[in-house]
């Protein structure tokens, strides 16, 4: 059992004040029975009868010293109990804040060491969680930047370099050309769409245009928008869906979803391939899921494939090309369904897991 923070106090609390009860109950028997022995005594000596006024006297000095023994015996216990529980619980305090200084300044490396089981220590794996998160979020924040200065920089250099030549004289405008710098402008174009898109859904003003929606229809314009850039690749695209699903959803967010889905899995799926959609029924859920048959995600790298601009393939060619952000969006529109989405991948294919409620 797990010792709390608020246990240990009222524990010492509770020690205060019997402490302070037992040195006052001991100063009290000890000053009487003192006080008592030093009356008889001196009436026994002098072969006197008890004198009242005597007997009061000793009385009043043994309440009086009870007192005093009590009040002094208090103050040194509430001090010495004071000064322990203060640099008990300040101490970790102290070494939180210092921590959380070099945390502010970017030593994301910087640790908390607190022993114990109780509340201080659990702040302080907190802290050192937080600092872990915080150095990775620092490193996709970098990563990011250099994503976009990378997806900025490429068509740019493209389309400078053709229109310096053009311009010089060094090659002609043929529709050839004026088609390759087109299509680096529609990639800025696109990269800067999904930017927006992407901005907006994780704008706290976002909301869904929800309805009640036959999911295998909209599998079906998912696959209808899709169709054609399957034939040219040589891919086969199947689905299976149990029959009669209906969702709370929006069904264009929903189209979005699967229309992602199903372009990065073609990007990654070879000619002959097979990307399969299906949806099952699991009473209060709905399972969908996207299976390709590409060379799959490594292990290490399936926790970040939902970042924004996080891909496995580092080069960013043309032919695997993409911003990045198609996986980022997907899960943000199924989170704002109150979904969840996760990722399995081994050598034979990767395959995209959503759970979502039906209403």
């Amino acid at each position: 059992m797990k010792q709390r923070l608020h246990l240990r106090l009222a524990l010492i609390i509770i020690a205060l004040a019997a402490g302070i009860v037992a040195i006052a109950t001991v100063s009290i028997v000890a000053e009487t029975h003192y006080h008592f022995t030093m009356y008889q005594e001196q009436h026994e000596a002098s072969g006197m009868n008890g004198d009242a006024g005597a007997l009061a006297y000793h009385l009043e000095q043994a309440l009086i010293q009870t007192i005093i023994w009590t009040g002094l015996g208090s103050i040194t216990l509430a001090v010495i109990l004071g000064f322990y529980v203060a640099r008990r619980i300040s101490e970790p305090l102290v070494h939180m804040k210092r921590i959380a200084e070099r945390m502010s300044n970017g030593q994301w490396h910087s640790r908390v060491h607190v022993k114990g089981e109780d509340e201080l220590a659990q702040l302080g794996a907190s802290l050192n969680s937080l600092a872990d998160q915080l150095r990775q979020q620092e490193q996709l924040r970098v990563t990011m930047t250099e994503d976009i200065a990378h997806e900025l920089r490429t068509p740019l250099a493209t389309l400078k370099s053709h229109m310096r030549a053009m311009e010089d004289g060094i090659w002609a405008p043929t529709p050839e050309r004026i088609h390759s710098c087109y299509e680096e402008i529609e990639r800025l174009t696109r990269l800067v769409a999904e930017l927006e898109d992407l901005t907006h859904v994780e704008s706290p003003g976002f909301q869904l245009n929800l309805s009640k929606s036959s999911l295998d229809e909209v599998i079906q314009r998912a696959g209808d928008l899709v169709q054609a850039a399957f034939r040219e690749k040589g891919a086969v695209l199947s689905c299976h869906t149990d029959p009669g699903l209906q969702l709370d959803m929006d069904p264009n967010r929903m189209m979005q979803i699967l229309a992602n889905l199903l372009s990065n899995a073609l990007k990654y799926t070879p000619e002959g391939g097979r990307v399969h959609i299906e949806a099952a029924d699991e009473g209060e859920n709905v399972r969908l899921l996207v299976r390709d048959t590409g060379s799959g995600i490594p292990p290490e790298e399936l926790p970040f494939i939902f970042e924004r601009f996080y891909r496995t393939e580092k080069s960013r060619n043309r032919r695997t090309g993409g911003s990045g952000l198609g996986l980022t969006i997907v899960k943000q529109l199924v989170t704002a369904h109150g979904g969840t989405v996760y990722a399995e991948s081994d050598s034979n294919g990767t395959t995209i897991h959503i759970r979502l409620p039906k209403g």
